[in-house]
């Protein structure tokens, strides 16, 4: 027989009752009933009860038994009475009647418990990673993890892309987030950096004249840490296609995003339609770039009914330029108590208050009610509602101002109201994609031009397109947007100096600091560059919506806490002083 086992603990049926076997394992509970001793044993495929009673040999040592030892056992398997099979697992016929027990691992006294659902603060769990691990909900997420990587290796493969690895220690390059920064001992002074994306040189790639790439491919970015964003290091699914549409790369990446959620969406309904959203409409409608379109509710543009009225706030708001009133519908929402819960929202979120509407029934009509409706009268409160598409026991509310400044807020009462309302839909995957990228902004208070996104996206109308008014210029650029994440960005690239250098001279960069910063990409560009484009998906994030978790860190094996710490390895450490001379280092400390 093997030297620990010979099934694993979800092996064992009906059919093995008779038979000797050896199982390895971890104490998950032990029970008492009467001086027989049962023991749930766990391991990495599932759980099987071992009973033991003073007749066995190895009473005495199975007494000795706590929660999270690892041992193994010899025993012979046996039929539950019919009363006592456990339906919830695939080893619940049988049990096993322990002849022989020896322990491979004692554990002391545990920081937390493996066993039931109790919750303890992060700061434990993260410490103490390895118990945390084992418990059946991550056991869970990170099986789910590594079979969805699986099975997009898979896809990729039947779409015939490669795999190739690019560099993990390359230059520093802006993506838009800090570098982490690795000094080189060979030339004291200067620095490698872990790279932000495999941007630039999955590019060269293609340039290289490979037609299709994609990469697992590990991310690091110096960040502040969010619930959906790792403070260090994620994993994306990267690929790049050459003489491809943005088109093509849609039709490409649908199906295989489309696909792993329905392989591992638990049977919830994944949409088939993917709708393209420009830019400017998902900020009008939604409110961010990334919206959940679950949620049915689209806001509106209503101004015209606010000027001259007697509103004076609003009325008096639109006589500035860049300013407008937007309304968010909100149907079945039309009771005080509900408006005035909104209107504390808005307060919450640093507005002065949210302006609101609710219609009733009255005298075989509907009436407008609210301060807001009495200000502007029956007349314009009708008109919104008829341009609104509202009845009775609806409501709307309302935000003013330049759109930059209340946008998000009005987002996220957005997605209050289609919560609270119940509009939101649930167990669905509703994504869509984010086109039509601004390249340009310009800083409201300096006046000065700077990229509003990825600068090495291609312009729409190429050069032409940069002899106008750059801030209507819009890149080859697009997110995918999923239950109100971002899954996916992309964009098809900017492959001609020519056009590389004026956009960079238009946000201000001449073409000394291009050369300087990315002559890697420029010059390759001179020599033969296709037409390329891709996108990245982010593995984390998907499996955090596939696994219905509202923490990425859930759904990673051993993340950083909210300080970007690892509390279970020390990091990061201080260096040692030899360590430091050998690379030519000072640390300079904040006090001195």
């Amino acid at each position: 027989m093997h030297a620990y086992r010979s099934h694993n603990c979800a092996e064992l049926s009906k059919a093995d009752v008779g038979k000797s076997v050896r199982l390895s394992g971890w104490v998950h509970r032990v029970r008492d009933h009467g001086g027989i001793l049962f023991i749930d044993l766990r391991d990495h495929y599932g759980i099987t009860q071992v009973l033991c009673d003073p007749d066995s040999p190895a009473f005495a040592e199975v007494e000795k038994l706590r929660a999270e030892w690892c041992i193994r056992i010899d025993g012979e398997v046996k039929a539950r009475a019919p009363e006592l099979v456990n339906p919830k697992i695939p080893t619940g016929e049988i049990e096993v009647f322990i002849r022989d027990m020896e322990v491979l691992g004692a554990a002391g006294e545990l920081p937390l418990q493996v066993f039931g659902d109790q919750e303890y603060p992060e700061e434990t769990r993260l410490k103490y990673r390895y118990l945390d691990l084992r418990r059946e909900k991550l056991q869970d997420n990170m099986k789910l993890r590594a079979d969805v990587i699986a099975w997009l290796r898979r896809a990729m493969w039947e779409r015939g892309f490669r795999e190739y690895q690019t560099p993990i220690i390359t230059a520093s390059s802006p993506e838009g987030a800090r570098d982490f920064l690795v000094p080189s001992r060979l030339h004291p002074g200067k620095f490698y950096a872990l790279p932000q994306a495999p941007q630039q040189f999955k590019q060269l790639i293609m340039v290289s004249g490979f037609d299709r790439y994609f990469q697992i491919a590990p991310c690091f970015r110096d960040e502040d840490p969010r619930a959906d964003r790792s403070p260090t290091d994620f994993y994306q699914l990267d690929l790049e296609m050459s003489f491809v549409t943005q088109q093509d790369v849609f039709d490409t990446v649908q199906p295989v995003i489309r696909g792993c959620f329905e392989e591992f969406g638990g049977g919830r309904k994944v949409d088939a339609d993917w709708p393209q959203i420009s830019y400017r409409d998902s900020l009008l409608w939604y409110g961010t770039d990334k919206p959940d379109l679950r949620n049915p509710i689209r806001m509106q543009v209503v101004s015209e009914h606010f000027k001259g009225s007697g509103f004076r706030i609003f009325a008096s708001l639109l006589e500035q330029e860049g300013t407008e009133v937007r309304a968010i519908p909100a149907p079945g929402g039309g009771s005080r108590a509900f408006c005035d819960r909104m209107n504390a929202f808005a307060q919450k979120e640093g507005l002065p208050g949210m302006g609101y509407i609710f219609w009733r029934e009255k005298d075989g009509g509907l009436e407008g009610a609210g301060p807001l409706a009495r200000n502007i009268g029956s007349e314009r409160t009708e008109a919104i509602r008829r341009q609104l598409g509202l009845g009775a026991g609806d409501a709307a509310f309302f935000l003013g101002g330049r759109p930059k400044a209340f946008e998000a807020v009005a987002g996220k009462a957005r997605n209050v109201i289609g919560e609270e309302l119940g509009l939101t839909e649930k167990d669905r995957f509703a994504f869509c994609w984010i086109v039509d990228f601004p390249i340009f902004r310009k800083d409201e208070e300096t006046g000065a031009l700077d990229f509003d996104h990825n600068p090495f996206s291609m312009p729409q109308g190429g050069m032409e397109a940069l002899e106008g008014d750059p801030l209507k210029v819009l890149g080859y650029q697009y997110d995918l947007a999923c239950n109100g994440y971002e899954l996916v960005s992309g964009a098809i690239r900017n492959h001609r100096p020519d056009i590389m250098f004026r956009t960079f001279e238009i946000a201000g960069y001449g073409r000394e600091e291009v050369e300087r910063r990315f002559g890697g990409m420029v010059n390759a560009f001179r020599y033969g560059a296709p037409p390329h484009g891709g996108c990245a998906a982010g593995i984390d994030r998907m499996v955090m919506l596939l696994a219905d978790e509202a923490n990425i860190r859930e759904v990673i094996m051993f993340p950083m806490n909210q300080r970007a710490e690892d509390l279970m390895m020390g990091a990061p450490s201080v260096p040692s002083n030899e360590q430091l001379r050998e690379l030519r280092l000072r640390v300079v400390r904040e006090d001195s």
